[in-house]
């Protein structure tokens, strides 16, 4: 019943102690209030069960006064569905298409985000109340006055009642992040010109901490709304920017030019730029002067590059080297804009319309996107939502069809019991099942002993519950299931005269639920994210080795700038990344290679995205016969590779070969196009070092990915061991979460 551990600061001991006196607080006054001071046993069960439902069954993220808000925004919702659910329940085939719809949208609406996901499960349970019998429409009002009385000690309990000191947010650490890319500018503007070894792994360590499983997942801009999409684009522009300046390379050496006049005032409006940008993150400043510069300097220096004179391969290096940072920077002000302003941000007319495709849009219309991106069998949210409310329907027929004491229970047995694997499920039940008859047997016992003497269980209740909801989230699943069997069995006992059986009728419902769980969990996509995770990501390296062919023609064909259109390549990444961050918090196989980096593959269809964009947008002359054949080369050895990688991973899928026939591309014979057999470029336009340099990194992530590089690494390595990792929906640069820019869904 009540949630399980992930391993993250905000489960210790103290923090779980401290929600349990909340839950009991809250649960057992308003319990108390409407059972012996207003006679009201129907109030007294929705108020005890509508705070446990949002306190111990979801698991909303982040301090008491963070989850308080939550609740108090979804009381609403708790209220519609309680009066639905009431009216539903009276005749069982429409109870059962209630369950099966309603179920499906609330478990489906997880894909807006952690804090969204971490209500849904307790909003189940509140529709799911109406289905202990009696089926009594006309108790509706005392129903909902209880359920509010609940909710309301809920959310004051959350609130005031030992509050946690909050953790830095997201918008200040992209802020301290800003910062340190701005000191690295000024340095980078002095002679050497280069970044010293400290101030690189400064750079390094603040881009880091951006990643979203740094982050508490109540502080993650995973959210669909404007606010969350920018700031997540600004975390990963910041990201970006940190990494360009660490990579910079140095001007040419003497007898070469040092750094040009035009270059120095390029750096220096960053610089500004960057520094307006961390205040105005961090509420010190409202201004966007220096932006308004900025974009106006990378104009200048874009149109002046592209009429130059071909140059030499140091200078063209260092020269597309200091326009991609300018280009982060820019991306960087104005997601930061949109992240403080909203739909009141000042956004140029030359701004990127498909990077910030989601500027001045309505709530509901990015919710709407957000959500029409995953209504698909080829999303994790969408397998999740159907896996459950399937179960739940069965689970409410059986309650119906067979009269099934006490339904209620098997429905809750279905709802947290149920994992995203069938041998997840399994796993859990078996030890649910045991606890639960541990504890029923306990139960059991104390009923016979105590009997109907209602005074000695209204003074245990408050200590029953306290354990349950104290030791349950620490000891897992079924010291949380043999304990609530022991709370629910004193709640009920003071509601009506109960004996033994009691405990008899809780085991046959949780095992009933149980069962189901389980044979839909073995139904229904039974490998979880593992197989979606091996298909999204063979689907989007196709998809990247098809847009680095087409990007890499452009710039050797030459031509005007234009807008590809890339929502192909933003489908399928956002497809990964929620597979990917559903894979996190899944038990590893022992079929699974642990050198396989996915977070790699998460980055590098960012790099594709981003890094093709910037090419069809600036337009060019064409690049000439010499290094134009260089190019085609090049990309003609990236996209081999990462094809082989995609056939590589669809086979952990089970699709195209076998594993043991799939092509690997950490063996065989060096793909041609890779940098030992690139010949040194002479002299080029500015587009022809953008396209190499994005070459070159494209191939480090591929590296990356199958472990040619760490051959020894564990999967996940650098950063992917939290459960949304730095690709996961809050990492990505636009609409999306992980760390999660346009977003077509």
């Amino acid at each position: 019943m009540c949630a399980e551990p992930d391993g993250r600061a905000d489960r210790g001991p103290s923090v779980v102690t401290r929600r349990a006196l909340r839950t009991t607080l809250s649960a057992c006054t308003s319990f108390f209030v409407c059972l012996y001071a207003l006679d009201r046993p129907v109030a007294a069960t929705y108020a005890l069960f509508a705070a446990v439902s949002m306190a111990a069954l979801s698991h909303i993220p982040g301090t008491g006064r963070q989850r308080a808000a939550v609740m108090a925004k979804t009381t609403p919702a708790a209220w519609l569905l309680l009066t639905i659910g009431t009216y539903l329940a009276i005749r069982t085939w429409s109870a059962v298409v209630g369950m099966l719809l309603i179920g499906f949208f609330l478990a489906f609406v997880a894909a807006a985000g952690p804090r969204a996901a971490g209500a849904a499960p307790g909003l189940q349970l509140l529709y799911i109340l109406p289905c202990f019998p009696p089926y009594a429409p006309d108790t509706l009002l005392e129903r909902l006055a209880g359920a509010t009385l609940g909710l309301l000690l809920l959310v004051l309990a959350e609130a005031f009642v030992l509050p946690e000191k909050p953790g830095p947010t997201y918008r200040r650490m992209a802020a301290d992040a800003a910062d340190t890319a701005a000191r690295c500018v000024a340095e980078l503007g002095r002679a050497p010109y280069t970044l010293s070894a400290a101030s690189a792994e400064t750079a390094k360590e603040a881009g880091g901490s951006l990643r979203p499983f740094r982050v508490d997942e109540a502080d993650r801009p995973a959210g669909p709304g404007l606010r969350d999409r920018a700031l997540s684009h600004a975390g990963l522009a910041a990201r970006t920017l940190l990494a360009r300046l660490v990579n910079l390379p140095p001007p040419p050496p003497p007898p070469g030019p040092v750094p040009m006049e035009q270059e120095a005032e390029v750096l220096t409006a960053v610089g500004k730029a960057v520094t307006e940008t961390a205040d105005l993150l961090d509420g010190r400043a409202d201004t966007t002067e220096a932006a308004d510069v900025l974009r106006r300097v990378r104009e200048q220096a874009s149109a002046s590059a592209s009429r130059e004179a071909p140059t030499t391969a140091a200078r063209g290096r260092r020269r597309a080297a200091v326009l991609e940072v300018t280009d982060a920077a820019v991306a960087l002000a104005t997601a930061a804009e949109l992240a403080v302003r909203g739909r009141h941000a000042r956004v140029p007319e030359d701004v990127d319309s498909g990077r910030f495709w989601y500027a001045g849009k309505r709530a509901p219309r990015l919710w709407w996107h957000r959500l029409a991106g995953h209504a698909g069998p080829r999303s994790v949210y969408f397998q999740n939502a159907v896996r459950i409310s399937l179960a739940l329907a069965a689970a409410r027929t059986v309650a119906g069809v067979d009269s099934l004491p006490h339904g209620f229970w098997a429905m809750l047995a279905v709802l947290s019991l149920t994992r995203t694997t069938a041998a997840q499920t399994r796993a859990t039940v078996r030890v649910a099942i045991t606890g639960t008859m541990l504890g029923a047997l306990a139960t059991g016992l104390l009923l016979a002993l105590i009997g109907g003497h209602t005074t000695a269980y209204a003074i245990a209740l408050p200590f029953v519950m306290l354990t349950a909801f104290r030791v349950g989230p620490v000891r897992g699943v079924g010291w949380a299931q043999g304990l609530f069997t022991l709370t629910v069995a004193f709640v009920f006992a003071q509601l009506a005269p109960v004996t033994w059986q009691l405990a008899e009728v809780r085991i046959l419902d949780v095992i009933i639920g149980s069962l189901i769980g389980v044979v839909f969990g073995v139904l229904a996509w039974p490998r979880g994210a593992q197989r979606e995770l091996h298909r999204a990501v063979a689907r989007l390296l196709t998809t990247e080795a098809e847009t680095v062919e087409r990007a890499t023609a452009a710039v050797v064909e030459g031509g005007p700038g234009h807008v590809p259109d890339d929502r192909p390549l933003q489908h399928a990444l956002i497809m990964a990344e929620s597979a990917f961050a559903q894979h996190q918090s899944e038990p590893r196989t022992t079929t699974e290679d642990p050198t396989t980096d996915w977070q790699a593959a998460m980055m590098s269809g960012h790099h594709v995205l981003w890094g093709s964009r910037r090419l069809f947008v600036r337009g060019g002359p064409a690049v000439g016969p010499a290094n134009g054949a260089r190019l085609d080369h090049r990309a003609a050895g990236v996209a081999t590779r990462m094809r082989q990688a995609a056939e590589w991973a669809g086979a952990g899928a089970g699709e195209a070969a076998d594993a043991a026939d799939a092509a690997d591309p950490r063996s065989g014979p060096p793909v041609p196009g890779g940098p030992a057999t690139d010949g040194p470029p002479g002299v080029s336009s500015p587009r022809f070092f953008a396209a190499l340099a994005w070459l070159n990194s494209l191939d480090v992530d591929v590296d990356r990915m199958t472990g040619s590089d760490h051959p020894s690494g564990p999967s996940g390595t650098n950063g992917s061991s939290g459960p949304s990792g730095p690709s996961g929906p809050s990492d990505r640069p636009g609409p999306s979460d992980a760390t999660r820019p346009s977003d077509p869904s």
